[in-house]
């Protein structure tokens, strides 16, 4: 009876493993329910929705010092530590590419999306909307503010990666796992509350239409990029390397498929290094540059955040100079390496230059997290396919001189 009753239980976990939903199911079900509920909810219903967006919304600015500080020193602490040559190149290579992607979304987005704004919105201003209002919220002020907290997590990641103080390094990690478990069991749980909201108030005030045929278009032009993102990198790579781009760039797409299914960078790193060898990188550079880059290397993510912030400065008539959106896109490239390996982890971790640099409102924050995760798995695949090229490039400039790490930097997670 013993042995009978294991299968049974292991049965039954793999039921309830099997109707478990995903961040981006709950999220879509959260919109469209959002939408259908806010055609007939009295505004007394709405308001109770908005109370809880409003002291959510408290809680992520409270968090985002923390998360930054939490983050940011340990990625900064582990990426430093006995950095060679490689490494340093590695990380340059990748952080360059991620900004010229975000920068290469800024550009497309200031010829593309005012027309498409304007058309359907009509220059409505989204954010304003607030013919209701909660029936109460709680302040919860940040202990410190978001550069305070970014120039603190960057002299502690600096001082343990090169002082050899171990016990303020344990702190750091275990920091960095209390934030991470904060993210995964208490923010992102709650997110599709907090979406439903924002599509509640939005539907109750007559505005959901317009957004919704923005977000149409602007998914089509950032899927658009993601393909001339892998072009170009894969062409630069082919012509460094000498190899035929096109060829290498076929040999990625099995990573590439396998991420657009599983949304995690983490999950595609065997596959992504499997055809990194098959590409003929060695074997060496390629177990070290492709957990390293599923880290640092987030062109498509930033790509996708900087065109939904375009948009969504677009919609509210907010300023989005160029200036203003370099600083946004060099800030977030260096918070896209302390993005938690988390589902909406970027996102999460790209709150702070949103909300500091270009001043977006807790409703204008829902808005790019629901965006963002609409289209999550295809900047994930986007990411790991361009890890592909960066593999080809390190190992060009590095197989012959066998520089070659043993071992990935400790402390290093994929995300």
């Amino acid at each position: 009876m013993q042995t009978s009753s294991q299968p049974s239980k292991g049965a039954a976990t793999a039921k309830k493993k099997k109707f478990h939903l995903g961040l981006l199911p709950r999220v879509l079900i959260a919109i469209v329910l959002g939408i259908v509920f806010g055609l007939f909810f009295p505004d007394w219903a709405v308001r109770i929705f908005l109370t809880f967006n409003a002291i959510f919304s408290q809680l992520l600015g409270f968090l985002i010092p923390i998360i930054i500080l939490g983050l940011v020193t340990a990625a900064i602490a582990d990426i430093g530590r006995g950095a060679g040559k490689m490494l340093l190149v590695t990380v340059a290579i990748a952080y360059g590419d991620t900004v010229v992607s975000a920068l290469l979304g800024y550009g497309t987005g200031t010829v593309l999306f005012p027309g498409i704004v304007n058309k359907a919105t009509g220059t409505a201003d989204i954010a304003a909307v607030a013919h209701l209002s909660p029936y109460f919220t709680i302040g919860i002020p940040p202990l410190m503010g978001v550069m305070t907290a970014l120039v603190l997590a960057f002299v502690m990641g600096l001082c343990i990666a090169y002082g050899n103080l171990p016990t303020l390094k344990d702190v750091a990690r275990e920091l960095k796992e209390a934030i991470s478990m904060t993210i995964a069991k208490l923010i992102i749980p709650l997110l599709p509350i907090y979406i439903f909201g924002i599509f509640l108030e939005m539907t109750n005030s007559g505005q959901v239409a317009s957004v919704l045929k923005v977000f149409a278009l602007i998914i089509l032009v950032i899927f658009v990029l993601h393909v001339f993102i892998l072009l170009y990198e894969f062409v630069v790579a082919g012509i460094i390397a000498r190899k035929n781009p096109f060829k290498m760039l076929g040999g990625m797409l099995p990573a590439y498929f396998t991420a657009l299914g599983t949304s995690s960078s983490a999950a595609t790193i065997p596959v992504t290094l499997k055809q990194c060898i098959s590409n003929g990188v060695n074997e060496q550079i390629a177990g070290f540059t492709v957990p390293l880059c599923a880290t640092i290397h987030m062109p498509g993510s930033a790509m996708k955040i900087t065109c939904c912030a375009l948009a969504v400065c677009l919609m509210n008539g907010m300023p989005h100079s160029f200036p203003l959106f370099l600083e946004f896109i060099l800030m977030l490239g260096i918070m896209m390496v302390a993005a938690p390996g988390v589902p909406g982890g970027s996102i999460m971790a790209a709150i702070a230059p949103l909300s500091s640099i270009l001043g977006f409102s807790p409703e204008a924050q829902a808005l790019m997290i629901a965006l963002y995760i609409a289209m999550d798995s295809f900047g994930t695949a986007c990411n790991v396919t361009g890890d592909g090229a960066i593999a080809l490039v390190i190992d060009k400039i590095f197989a012959k001189h066998q520089d070659t790490p043993s071992t990935q930097p400790e402390g290093v997670e994929a995300q």
